[in-house]
């Protein structure tokens, strides 16, 4: 069976960002290890574990959990506030964006599914995210828009529901755990992407829950 017949199934075609369209996890790390690195090596260290383990939550609540929790167990010196974390944190992954690589296989599965609505939900930024990807040319892949924090992907996937602008059968493609959960209480197919990913142990995680897994969109592209 083609790829083609076989994606047609879905409607919509939902996917995240980083590690998924973009390799753009390893920026975004680097970026909460320097915007923290003021208080310290150790709450650096922490917030980057608890952002790994958290992947695809929003840098509001990432930053305000390393406020109110990192910081007065671990920090012994003054640093930034939030909103001088959030500006330093989007200095850094703003040219981190613009450059890293591109899923390689992303344009041939839009080509493979012209029929299909495409989605950005994100645990990024919106508005970066929106200039991000019309900067790289790719804004146009996604008529049906572009998403991102504030907003949690759970409130982002209700809201695109209701308004009737993600058509069921659809299709999550994420890399993060937060991802499965939010397509699964959505009502969407779930597909895993590990090359990118931050999850640790991902192949046992996926086998447990039985998920589908592929490296990458090429990889998954591949089965058809």
């Amino acid at each position: 069976m083609s790829i083609e017949r076989t994606l047609q199934h879905y409607a919509t075609i939902v996917f995240d960002c980083d590690g998924v369209v973009l390799n753009s996890n390893a920026v975004k790390t680097r970026a909460f290890y320097e915007a923290a690195l003021p208080y310290g090596e150790e709450p650096a260290r922490a917030l980057v574990a608890y952002h790994t383990a958290n992947g695809g939550i929003s840098r509001y609540k990432k930053f305000t959990h390393f406020l109110e929790t990192i910081v007065p167990a671990l920090a012994h010196q003054p640093g930034p506030d939030l909103e001088q974390l959030l500006a330093h944190y989007a200095h850094g992954v703003r040219q981190g964006l613009l450059s890293c690589d591109v899923a390689p296989a992303l344009q041939a599965l839009r080509k493979a599914t012209t029929a299909t609505r495409w989605l950005i939900v994100s645990g990024g930024d919106q508005a970066e995210l929106r200039e991000v990807f019309a900067a790289r040319d790719l804004a146009a892949l996604f008529d049906g828009g572009i998403y991102g924090s504030p907003d949690t992907k759970d409130e982002i996937l209700l809201r695109e529901m209701n308004r009737g602008n993600i058509v069921m059968p659809a299709l999550f493609i994420g890399d993060s755990q937060y991802d499965y959960r939010a397509a699964s209480a959505a009502g969407l197919d779930f597909v895993f992407l590990s090359g990118w990913s931050e999850v640790k142990d991902c192949e046992a995680w996926c086998k447990r829950l039985a998920i589908k897994s592929y490296r990458d969109l090429a990889a998954f592209m591949s089965e058809f």
